[in-house]
């Protein structure tokens, strides 16, 4: 039977199926791409709630995991060698369960290489400047009286939104015809800033960006999507 006694976090969240991938998430734009990918690829795994109300991110057993005490994190009972992994980063998680499985990446060496590039434009563009959006429309900086910072945030996120509308004309995907691991981490992003961070009528995404809205649509309709999404579920009240 297979052991992960020797990783702290499971102290704090026991696995009860330790041959399987242990997944450590909230249902964020960056939690449910590592949900998602692994509902499109089919591997078992368990799923450990981290909440962010208690501050369990910032747990010693959370922290031994990741230091940079972020979701999602996983352990892979079965990495390289038949040995156990541990990985946080969801764009480095994306990329090893592509690896690992050989799904949702392409392996031509150019087609790769474009793949990479698209992933670095979400995790450096897309990300950071549509989460700054939420702060500033939706959470604390919602409060202040200058509106330049939130604008300065809605007008790059439009931008990277043109970037991607014009990657999107005549493609069904990011990458072409064939759905990867790009799209899965561009798209919960896209997602959270017209609906969650209260955006769409800073953005009009449908109006002015109807490439970007058109696969948002197709993304939100795969079955595998609309499971991940709502992983790890909620707790019962």
């Amino acid at each position: 039977m297979t052991d992960l006694s020797e990783f702290e976090v499971t102290r704090k969240w026991p696995a009860r199926h330790p041959e399987r991938l242990q997944l450590y998430s909230l249902p964020t734009p960056n939690g449910v791409k590592v949900s998602i990918c692994l509902e499109e690829m089919g591997l078992p795994y368990e799923v450990h709630r981290v909440a962010f109300d208690a501050k369990e991110q910032h747990s010693p057993e959370f922290h031994a995991l990741n230091p940079n005490e972020k979701i999602p994190a996983i352990i892979d009972p079965d990495g390289p060698g038949g040995q156990p992994l541990p990985l946080f980063e969801s764009g480095a998680i994306l990329l090893y369960l592509a690896d690992k499985t050989g799904q949702l990446m392409p392996s031509e060496p150019a087609q790769r290489w474009q793949a990479l590039q698209w992933l670095m434009f979400q995790m450096g563009g897309v990300g950071p400047m549509f989460g700054q959006v939420g702060f500033f429309n939706k959470f604390a900086g919602k409060a202040y009286e200058d509106k330049r910072p939130r604008d300065r945030y809605v007008t790059e996120s439009r931008r990277l939104l043109a970037v991607l509308d014009e990657r999107l004309a005549g493609r069904d995907w990011i990458l072409g015809d064939d759905y990867g691991i790009v799209d899965i981490a561009t798209f919960p992003w896209v997602r959270n800033l017209v609906g969650f961070y209260d955006a769409a009528d800073l953005i009009r995404l449908e109006s002015d960006f109807p490439q970007v809205h058109r696969v948002l649509q197709a993304f939100l309709a795969r079955p595998a999507v609309v499971r991940g999404l709502a992983i790890p579920p909620r707790p019962a009240a």
